[in-house]
């Protein structure tokens, strides 16, 4: 694997990150900001990306928003909104093709930055706030947005089972926010919002595509036109195992196939030393086929029909996902909790090893041939605070050995057990 080396600097309190490389036909440009997770804010800042998408001042109307990406030739636009750790974080991303492959009078880069720049700086606005109408009609697309979590009994356990997990921390909120907020958001109030956390968020921009360092800076200063003051650090979480017994909760909704979620603390997080063990120990615990929550769970036993880990590096923890007969609550978590046993005690095989540092490293190999992946997996070294060179952490996972992996599984501390099912038992 070639090293994948970004060049850093900074340009009106925003932190520049640029890969120079004349591997893609396109710009790949990614903003992100992020603030730390807060029930003040979280859903205004949620609402913020979908207000800012339909107009900007100098093309107020969606439909001319959406032509000057059609005179970008076709450039791609879009945003997330997510959580990582206790930071909500709304991505902004383009996709601007390089200026040697059509003929443009004018640097398509430049004309991507002038866009971003005013999509994020210079929104339409009326009476000093936000245009009304456009809140209103994101308002609703926020709302269903959330209301459809319900309707996808999948994630809507995964949710839950977090929310009960951390039921007294930021992280338990939803990205998008909470329903019950909307309402109270107004044109004026979001504006104010917005404001806010154009100040006090953590900005990262980063580009990846035929252009410089210097070249990058130069843009930022002309098209980012910010009166931010400082340039807020992430602060990693720090996972802690508690003392507290595991917690058990049911409920209740109209469903054929129970839901069974299990929420476990592991205290290792991207930042540490162990990243690569907890990563071999979620992949043979539950991340791929050949892991033992699929092989024991839903093919052996034939008690689940799906059953998975997954494990978050920037909140340290491991969550598993299984969906069953509602009457076989009891045997497949019975049956869930002996793989768990059985990596403490170090059942582990020479397949199980090498096969999952295989699908690793083919994970990590694929990452090279998108730029906007290479732009995420380059973040994690921002949010934690720890260089981590893809080739390094490739070189990390292939000196894993079955010890590591057991002294990360005698770490993980099951916390909450949470089970969607359609009646109560008798």
């Amino acid at each position: 694997m070639k090293k994948t080396l970004f060049e850093r600097g900074s340009a009106g309190h925003i932190r520049i990150h640029v890969l120079p490389t004349t591997r893609f036909k396109t710009f790949a440009v990614s903003l992100y900001a992020g603030i730390p997770l807060n029930e003040d804010t979280v859903t205004a800042t949620a609402l913020t990306p979908f207000v800012l998408r339909r107009g900007t001042a100098s093309y107020p109307e969606t439909i001319q928003f959406r032509e000057q990406l059609e005179h970008l030739y076709g450039a791609g636009f879009g945003f997330d909104v997510y959580k990582r750790g206790n930071y909500q974080i709304v991505q902004f991303r383009m996709d601007t093709i390089n200026d040697d492959f059509v003929s443009s009078n004018e640097s398509l880069l430049h004309k991507t930055f002038s866009f971003l720049g005013e999509v994020v700086t210079k929104p339409v606005t009326e009476n000093g706030a936000f245009r009304e109408a456009y809140v209103a009609s994101e308002r609703e697309t926020v709302r269903k947005k959330l209301e459809s979590i319900i309707n996808d009994k999948i994630r809507y356990a995964a949710e839950r089972c977090m929310e009960e997990m951390f039921r007294n921390d930021p992280y338990r909120l939803h990205p998008l926010g909470e329903r019950k907020e909307l309402d109270g958001i107004t044109p004026q109030s979001l504006y104010d919002a917005y404001q806010q956390w154009l100040q006090h968020a953590s900005l990262d921009l980063y580009v990846v595509g035929d252009t410089t360092l210097s070249e990058v800076q130069q843009l930022v200063e002309q098209h980012f036109t910010l009166n931010r003051a400082s340039s807020p650090q992430y602060v990693p979480a720090v996972s802690r195992l508690t003392d507290r017994e595991v917690r058990t909760v049911e409920e209740v909704l109209d469903v054929n196939q129970g839901k069974l979620n299990l929420g476990l603390r592991i205290p290792v997080t991207y930042g540490d030393d162990a990243y690569a063990s907890a990563l071999l120990y979620n992949g043979i615990l539950g991340s791929y086929p050949h892991s033992k929550l699929f092989m024991n769970v839903r093919e052996k036993e034939s008690l689940a029909y799906y059953a998975a880990s997954r494990f978050d590096g920037h909140k340290g923890i491991v969550s598993i996902q299984s969906g069953i007969e509602i009457a076989n609550y009891s045997k497949a978590l019975d049956i869930i909790k002996a793989q768990l046993a059985s990596l403490r005690e170090g059942q582990i095989s020479e397949l199980e090893m090498s096969q999952t540092k295989a699908m690793i490293r083919n994970s990590l190999l694929e990452m090279q041939d998108s730029a906007f992946d290479m732009v995420a997996y380059d973040f994690n070294r921002v949010l934690s605070g720890r260089e981590r060179p893809a080739e390094e952490l490739l070189q990390q996972v292939a000196a894993v050995t079955p010890e590591n992996v057991v002294e990360v599984a005698n770490q993980v501390q099951l916390d909450t057990i949470y089970f969607l099912t359609g009646k109560k038992e008798v």
